[in-house]
């Protein structure tokens, strides 16, 4: 793994996120993850899905105040399950954006928004240090 390139794309892509959420709100499942993305600075509009209310009643919420989306919620089952139903719901409502999720899923080890900011900060210390393992 070219770890100079892993930092780059990563950065780049955290770059594109917090441009794009200046005017589109990111959905996350919890409240680790929405402040996992501040840690990134991402700072603007981040909704919690796990909030108390179903699915169907969450979607439309957002149908109604919302014409695009971006989706991050965790790349695991559950996410996986949460995402595909979140985009069921939104049909023909809602452009929802899967860009970020479907790169972290495939360029990264970890498997939630939660862990994203620990591997940022091995990659660099790894960078930084020289050392690839």
């Amino acid at each position: 793994m070219d770890f100079n390139k892993s930092i780059e794309d990563i950065f780049k892509i955290l770059d594109e996120l917090r441009e794009e959420n200046k005017s589109v709100p990111i959905i996350v499942e919890g409240e680790k993850d929405k402040q996992a993305l501040k840690n990134l600075n991402i700072k603007n509009k981040i909704i919690i899905l796990n909030k108390g209310i179903s699915l169907i009643d969450f979607c439309d919420i957002i149908s109604k105040k919302y014409d695009k989306i971006i989706i991050l919620t965790d790349w695991d089952r559950k996410g996986g399950f949460l995402k595909r139903r979140i985009l069921e719901n939104l049909k023909g409502r809602v452009k929802c954006n899967l860009k970020y999720r479907e790169f972290f899923a495939k360029n990264t080890v970890v498997k939630t928004v939660e862990g994203l900011p620990h591997l940022i900060d091995t990659l660099i210390n790894k960078n930084v240090n020289g050392k690839e393992r």
